[in-house]
């Protein structure tokens, strides 16, 4: 009888342990994690203002300025051409691959579920795996050439980047889409059916309007991935500060204008300090795309 509380005193002090040693780790990491967040906004924020405070630049010359020379005299830092850019391929990467990531989660799921989920739905998020200099690759050796004899220009430019861009944000929106429709409850479906509507109009009537919120959640997220994408972007767009007249003449993104630049400037100078100040744009930028994704969840718990 002793033996058995004393064997109960000891199991009881092993969960207690336990428990602690969880609490503190997982405490731990969540400290680590949200002094990393906050070092890097800190860090982002204080080298990108350094243009303004620093370095005397005007924001709205910067936000609205058509002329990037910063090695000038005097330097220009006119952002506006590389956020039209940056803007410009997300917008059109999402709206070419929104409707393909729909029909492909609605065939996924309300079509050919068995088929869909078992083979189409993998060889999808396989996509998601491949670099992004092999789209890069890919875009300079095929859709390059291709927009270089059908159209006019060279063939880089907006409508290349927005169809790269569009191939790699397709797996994100696709899954996000496939699960909404896949949670989505059969009663309600069921019920359609029983009213007398057919397949596809219990599709368009009944699912696509009540997994919309969630589905622009998809299309927000693959919009986020779009505008901070660089190196697929960069080899495709033409990288030429200025904005274009067409889709098919050369532009240049933020994240281009970045990892183009930055290797070559010297830590604390004027051009360094603007540079870090595109980062500042793309950091608040990718804060609000989140921003808008909880507010979509929110809607979509309604």
């Amino acid at each position: 009888m002793a033996q058995t509380t004393t064997d109960k005193k000891i199991s009881a002090n092993n969960h207690f342990a336990e428990e602690w040693v969880g609490r503190i780790y997982t405490t731990l990491c969540v400290l680590v994690l949200v002094t990393t967040i906050v070092a890097m906004v800190y860090f982002v924020a204080s080298r990108g203002l350094s243009t303004f405070f620093k370095n005397d630049v005007n924001v709205l010359d910067l936000l609205t300025g058509l002329k990037w020379s910063p090695e000038g005299e005097p330097p220009l830092f006119g952002a506006l051409p590389f956020i039209f850019g940056s803007f410009s391929t997300s917008m059109l990467a999402a709206l070419i691959a929104a409707p393909l990531s729909f029909c492909a989660a609605v065939f996924m799921i309300e079509i050919t579920p068995r088929f869909g989920r078992k083979y189409l739905q993998p060889v999808i998020e396989l996509l998601a795996g491949i670099p992004s200099v092999v789209y890069g690759f890919i875009g300079l050796s095929v859709i390059v050439p291709f927009f270089r004899d059908v159209f006019p220009g060279q063939g880089v430019g907006i409508a290349a980047g927005a169809l790269v861009l569009s191939i790699m944000i397709l797996p994100t929106m696709t899954t996000v889409a496939t699960d909404a429709l896949a949670s989505l409850p059969s009663g309600l479906k069921e019920g359609s059916y029983a009213l007398g509507a057919t397949r596809w109009q219990t599709i368009y009537r009944v699912v696509l309007p009540t997994t919309l919120p969630s589905l622009m959640t998809g299309v927000v997220l693959g919009l986020a991935r779009a505008f901070g994408e660089a190196l697929a972007v960069q080899m495709v767009i033409g990288n030429a500060p200025f904005i274009p007249r067409s889709l098919f003449e050369s532009a240049s993104t933020l994240t281009s204008a970045i990892t183009l630049s930055m290797g070559n400037t010297v830590s604390g100078s004027a051009h360094n300090n603007a540079l870090w100040s595109l980062a500042l744009i793309l950091m608040v930028m990718t804060f609000v795309f989140v921003f808008i994704v909880r507010w979509l969840e929110k809607r979509s718990k309604l």
